[in-house]
């Protein structure tokens, strides 16, 4: 009994934390594909919500922002110098692989995050294929994962970028995610989490809507649904071209 007691009080004494959780607004949830498409930028805008007041203490609160792209199988190549020439040689077909993966954070992950909740939620680079490939005999299949991912940074499709996001008074934040030309159609997402103590206390997610528009579009769908038509209309673009080129070169010739 008398433990009990002491259990109780303690807990009564003990001032409660206040629940927090998060609001997030984009600046444009829906990017176009164009033409004269060449990358764009969206700023992410959050406010941290609680119920209460804080209670004295506690752990400083980070933030760490997830934008992910169509997940998709790749195969990766390994090339071999055989007989004084480049060859390709073990080919692995990794699995679930994000097109477009991005993290911006208040500080390094590895010290604002435990490693379980990064590697749970797919939160770094190195945890980016959540899935490594499948199964192949005497095949190092982490090596090629961290292939693609090497690759996709020198692209522009994958980043990390440490101390970039500002918190103002553990309250609002706010942060610029830079997206490249190379983006493929698809739905893609924005994962908000917020951190204290090395550990997520709250989160939230946001779609983000990318589609080729215009001309593009119209191509591209004319492709998917009348391939033979898309056949021939780009048979009869490359004959005119030719005939074009050759046109030119003869009166250059004069």
């Amino acid at each position: 009994m008398l433990r009990k007691l002491i259990f109780i009080l303690s807990f009564l004494a003990t001032p409660l934390m206040a629940q927090e959780s998060v609001v997030v607004d984009l600046s444009q949830n829906r990017v176009a594909i164009t033409a004269n498409f060449a990358g764009s930028e969206i700023f992410v805008f959050g406010a941290v919500k609680r119920d209460g007041p804080m209670a004295e203490g506690l752990a400083p609160l980070d933030v760490a922002i997830v934008v992910e792209g169509p997940l998709a199988s790749t195969v990766v190549r390994k090339k071999e110098k055989r007989f004084g020439i480049w060859l390709n040689a073990e080919a692995v077909e990794v699995e679930a692989v994000p097109s477009f993966f991005t993290v911006v954070s208040t500080g390094p992950l590895d010290e604002i995050l435990n490693e379980g909740d990064r590697r749970d939620f797919a939160i770094g680079l190195d945890y980016a294929i959540r899935r490594q490939a499948k199964e192949t005999p005497g095949i190092n299949v982490a090596e090629f994962s961290e292939a693609i991912t090497r690759i996709r940074l020198d692209n522009g499709l994958y980043a990390e970028r440490d101390g970039v996001l500002s918190l103002n008074e553990e309250t609002l934040f706010n942060a610029s995610i830079q997206l490249p030309a190379n983006l493929i159609e698809g739905d893609y997402t924005a994962r908000i989490y917020l951190i204290r103590d090395r550990n997520i206390v709250a989160d939230t997610s946001v779609e983000i809507s990318v589609r080729k528009e215009g001309f593009e579009r119209w191509v591209y769908n004319l492709s998917r649904q009348q391939p033979l038509l898309y056949g021939l209309l780009s048979l009869l673009v490359a004959l005119i071209a030719g005939y074009g080129a050759s046109e030119i070169f003869r009166l250059l010739r004069r």
